[in-house]
């Protein structure tokens, strides 16, 4: 069922992505007077199909990994006399560029969009307070400590542990100094430090940037307080109920619940003795972790229980609520960051700063795509907002077959005032096919790796 879920989550996630992206190109060429033969969703052999008072098919193909948009063009086949003027290739190429670059920015649009329908429900995060800092590490060299609230990373503020972690995650694979502007609880003084970084995490598949700075961020005190039981479990059998304080396992004080976890699982198949608190009365009992196998093969043990969730102090939770119109300047600044950050990010990459392993393929994107629609509509949506920023951009990169390719060549085009010859046009083609499939099974690699 979860597998049909993530499927169907999945297609309508690109769905959706590719209707936006096609759409733009649709729409301005019609503007232009370019006759469109077919609007399809997908590839292959059309499941359903209809047309429309202009002639232009729509139709939902079997494949579907993509889609496009069929144009008039006299390189794809004999046009007629009285259509000559509508055929793609004969408008001028300030118009072709406009309906090639149509399709990244209505991804983008998109993008604004989603961002705008979240910023106008209100937003709200954690205050990105420092929990505890690792001796000798990154961040103690800069002199970083806890309780401190950070501020501002290189002049950008970072009001919640989202904006934080963006803002980190800009600098993966730099070298230099990152600078941080903090503050102590209570107090309105705000001071200056700089960690030193080199190639920082470059060789990281999956980097994590709090604690490749040694960091870890503020959490409250979790209780060893059972939640819910898990029936037909150890700790079933052995009698624990929901509300359950562990107070020690073996005589050993368990003062959090990570005392307890990390007490299972390091005993699987052992025989533990609990003492814990039932409505105000002490009880005791033996239990058996089960002995379970992790993805990399190493053991460990399970009872079948979860915690109560702890509580956040309302004073590190931080709200905004914004208006139509500070709503609108927020998307676009949320929209441009993601924009800056992929086209760094792709820098970084070719540059070997960042490890190839980070790139994803179809099959992250569809774990991701599911994990966050049970999150909620709203993490949906932000995904979404991620993803059609992603399209965008990478439709842009001058590689022939993507519509960067295409604005390369009429941009060549505009400047020297005579297309591109035609065997270079197809040697790009070539080439560039070679690169997105390169690319593609790179992707697939990492997934199926991940796997």
């Amino acid at each position: 069922m979860d597998m049909l879920y993530t499927i169907a989550i999945t297609l309508a996630t690109l769905a959706v992505l590719v209707a936006v992206h096609e759409y733009g190109h649709f729409w301005v060429a019609r503007k232009c007077g370019v006759k469109v033969l077919r609007f399809s969703i997908g590839f292959g052999k059309s499941l359903a199909s209809w047309k429309d008072q202009q002639g232009t098919e729509y139709s939902v193909a079997a494949i579907p990994l993509g889609g496009y948009v069929k144009m008039l063009d006299e390189r794809e086949g004999e046009v007629p006399e009285e259509l000559l003027q509508q055929a793609f290739n004969r408008k001028p190429v300030l118009q072709r560029i406009a309906v090639v670059a149509a399709g990244p920015l209505a991804n983008l649009i998109l993008a604004v969009l989603a961002y705008w329908f979240l910023f106008m429900a209100g937003e709200s995060g954690y205050a990105p307070v420092i929990g505890k800092v690792e001796q000798g590490s990154i961040a103690d060299v800069a002199g970083l400590e806890a309780g401190q609230e950070i501020l501002a990373v290189d002049g950008q503020s970072t009001p919640t542990r989202q904006a934080l972690g963006f803002a980190l995650l800009d600098r993966i694979g730099d070298t230099g100094s990152i600078h941080f502007s903090v503050q102590y609880p209570g107090s309105e003084m705000v001071y200056e430090s700089e960690a030193v970084i080199e190639r920082w995490l470059s060789d990281h598949e999956q980097p994590d940037l709090f604690g490749g700075l040694g960091l870890a961020m503020y959490r409250p005190a979790v209780p060893p307080v059972i939640e819910e039981v898990v029936a037909d479990s150890p700790a079933s059998r052995a009698g624990l109920q929901s509300g359950d304080r562990i107070l020690s396992a073996d005589s050993e004080a368990m003062n959090s619940w990570m005392d307890w976890v990390e007490h299972v699982r390091a005993r699987p198949g052992q025989l533990v003795t609990l003492e814990f608190e039932r409505e105000g009365q002490l009880m005791r009992a033996d239990i058996t972790p089960e002995p379970v196998r992790g993805e990399g093969g190493e053991e460990f043990g399970r009872v079948g229980v979860s915690v109560v969730p702890p509580a956040m102090p309302e004073e590190l939770i931080r709200k905004f609520d914004r208006g139509p119109v500070e709503a609108a300047g927020a998307a676009l600044v949320r929209t441009w960051d993601l924009i800056g950050f992929t086209v760094n990010s792709i820098k970084k990459m070719v540059m070997g700063l960042i490890s190839p392993k980070n790139l994803s393929g179809p099959i992250t994107i569809a774990k991701v795509a599911s994990a966050s629609a049970k999150s909620g509509l709203e993490s949906y949506i932000g995904f979404l907002a991620l993803l059609s920023v992603s399209l965008g951009v990478l439709n842009l990169l001058p590689i022939p077959v993507l519509d960067g390719g295409h604005l390369l060549f009429y941009t060549i085009e505009l400047l020297a005032g005579r297309p591109v010859p035609e065997k270079i046009q197809a040697f790009g083609y070539q080439l560039g096919l070679f690169l997105v499939l390169g690319m593609m099974m790179l992707a697939l690699y990492n997934d199926f790796t991940r796997l």
